[in-house]
């Protein structure tokens, strides 16, 4: 349906047991960096300026997250973000953790649209429309 957003990432000590393993919780920090890029790219404004100029957050209503293999101390990796479904209040996301062509981690993510009292609103129709 929509064209995938690219983000490249590099394991590093921090991001690993004392085995060189990376701890599995460490995925959801790549996913949401990965996430926070592609609302860079495509909105073309950060994520304060989302909140300041249109009074919209993106927050993660569901994570169902599968690991199947993984990431070692200085592993480089691919994470790619699809959009699944869109409306202006939701965004559901395909999240794919990859070492070259070797799938490692899933996640199915939807995020809500809320204003700054957490109430659900709408994505504006000029942002709305850039989420290809």
């Amino acid at each position: 349906m929509n064209s995938s957003h690219q983000f490249d990432l590099r394991i590093y000590y921090e991001d690993t047991d004392v085995g060189g393993v990376v701890y599995y919780a460490n995925y959801l920090k790549f996913i949401e960096r990965a996430r926070t890029e592609m609302i860079y790219e495509r909105f073309g404004i950060s994520h304060q300026e989302l909140k300041k100029k249109h009074n919209a957050i993106f927050v993660v209503r569901s994570c169902n997250t599968k690991y199947l293999k993984s990431a070692f101390f200085e592993d480089k990796l691919k994470i790619t973000t699809s959009i699944v479904k869109k409306s202006q209040v939701r965004l559901n996301l395909l999240q794919e953790v990859k070492r070259k062509e070797e799938l490692l981690v899933v996640a199915e993510v939807e995020l809500a649209v809320v204003n700054s009292k957490g109430l659900v609103t709408k994505l504006p129709e000029e942002l709305f429309k850039k989420l290809k």
